[in-house]
Parts: C-alpha cells; structure tokens; sequence
C-alpha cells in the first residue's frame, strides 16, 4: 500500500505562485507515474500535470501549459507541482496520484490517492 500526503495549498492572489509537495510512504514509488489533478466544486476531477518514473517524461492539461512544472525528487519520495501566473480558475483541491503506467491524463491510471490539498487564488 501507497499513502500520499499532500501539502503546500493556500491562499493566494491571482498572478501569485505556490508549490505543492506530495510525499509517499514508500520508496517504491520511485517507479511510479505520478500525477496531480483538481477538483472545484460541483466539477468533476480532472487531470493536471502527470510525470514519469524518471522525471524524463511529463504530460499537462491545455488549461496549465506553460505555467505548472512537475518535477519529482526519487531520493526523498516526493513529487512537486510549481504552479505560477495562478489564475482564479485554479481553485481546487489539488490531488496527487500514483499509477504504474504511461503518463494518462485518466483517473482510472491511477491507484493511489492523497486527501488533497485546497488552493484558492483570489481575483
């Protein structure tokens, strides 16, 4: 069993910048996709940013282009999502995932779940 814990969400303006950290449980995790994505209120989970096992590899929604990086640490087992030029549509729990395949954008990809870390940017 994989548990994720997510931290790093907050309060910020639009235009502003926060980095959220996801840390697993084990080191096997190493050689997991992982992948980050959102949840607002009365919308479904969508997909944001996914990375592969080696950070070598990396897949964003449209919506975050230019603007997210994941990146990944495999010596500390942990997962980041810099996000910058945050817009007030950004706002969402942010969640992130482990999977063992590609880099999908789907929810079915992935097995493990964190409890999610709520952003909101203010206009």
């Amino acid at each position: 069993q994989v548990q994720l814990v997510e931290s790093g969400g907050g309060l910020v303006q639009a235009g502003g910048s926060l980095r959220l950290s996801c840390a697993a449980s084990r080191r096997t995790v190493s050689s997991y996709t992982m992948a980050w994505f959102r949840q607002a209120p009365g919308k479904e989970r969508e997909f944001v940013a996914a990375i592969n096992w080696s950070g070598g590899s990396t897949n964003y929604a449209d919506s975050v282009k230019g603007r997210f990086t994941a990146s990944r640490d495999n010596a500390e087992n942990t997962v980041y999502l810099q996000m910058n030029g945050l817009k007030p549509e950004d706002t969402a729990v942010y969640y992130c995932a482990a999977g063992q395949l590609g880099i999908r954008p789907t929810t079915s990809n992935y097995n493990y779940w964190g409890q999610g870390t709520q952003v909101t940017v203010s206009s």
